[in-house]
């Protein structure tokens, strides 16, 4: 974990926060956004799946709505990295998992 009372510069800070705001992000945003470019893909693949985890409680609406209905005869494709999660599950299942 990076040392909370880490000190940069601050002409490197406030370089920072100029390019931030010349893209309309605050410094934090700009910040986050520089780290993510930082992650390996691997690294990007495990976050997008723990993000995607983490929204459990939208599983039972998602299949819900990918039911057929009058306007899907055939029903919806629920694009998943997970896929193993929807086996059990009547649903067309689109697997994103790397």
């Amino acid at each position: 974990m990076p040392d909370a009372n880490l000190r940069i510069p601050a002409s490197a800070r406030d370089r920072f926060a100029e390019i931030a705001a010349a893209e309309g992000l605050s410094l934090r945003a700009y910040l986050a956004r520089l780290a993510e470019t930082m992650l390996t893909p691997a690294e990007r693949a495990e976050r997008a799946r723990a993000v995607l985890r983490e929204w459990t409680w939208s599983t039972a609406h998602t299949q819900y709505a990918a039911q057929p209905c009058a306007d899907r005869p055939d029903g919806a494709v629920v694009a998943t990295a997970t896929p193993q999660a929807w086996k059990k599950r009547p649903v067309r299942i689109l697997d994103l998992s790397p």
